[in-house]
């Protein structure tokens, strides 16, 4: 289940990058790459509660990133560390899809097969900060 739930998660941020970028419908978008990519019916059904979730939730996702990372406006990160950001977000705080760590290493993992040279760090970081128990604020996008 770990690699299906891996190849799903890429298959959404391939699906938000298309929505980002491009202005494509992503629902729309991740249909097309699920049945590209063969992704199995557990898979497909986990891609689309995530990426649904994202979408319908994605002001408060990106208010939680906004405080944890401050210095780095969300509109002014790569597409693909601000939607990998997105996806970790939405599933260790939003709805508690993944447990924290496997969702960090997850995006940590996208930054490295998808991001720059800098962004495994930077994604680790900003999770990390809005993972910590002490950082209660941030979670709650204040």
């Amino acid at each position: 289940m770990p690699v299906a739930r891996s190849r799903a998660r890429e298959v959404v941020l391939l699906a938000m990058y298309e929505m980002d970028v491009g202005s494509h419908d992503a629902a729309a978008a991740l249909e097309r790459l699920i049945a590209e990519r063969h992704l199995n019916a557990d898979s497909a059904a986990f891609a689309r509660r995530l990426l649904s979730g994202v979408v319908e939730h994605r002001g408060e996702i990106d208010r939680v990133i906004e405080v944890a990372a401050p210095a780095r406006p969300l509109m002014q990160l790569a597409a693909v560390d601000r939607n990998i950001l997105r996806i970790a977000v939405r599933e260790f705080l939003m709805d508690n899809l993944t447990p924290v760590g496997a969702a960090i290493n997850e995006a940590v993992e996208l930054a490295k097969k998808f991001g720059s040279e800098n962004s495994p760090r930077f994604i680790n970081g900003v999770l990390g900060a809005i993972s910590a128990p002490d950082k209660a604020a941030v979670q709650e996008g204040k």
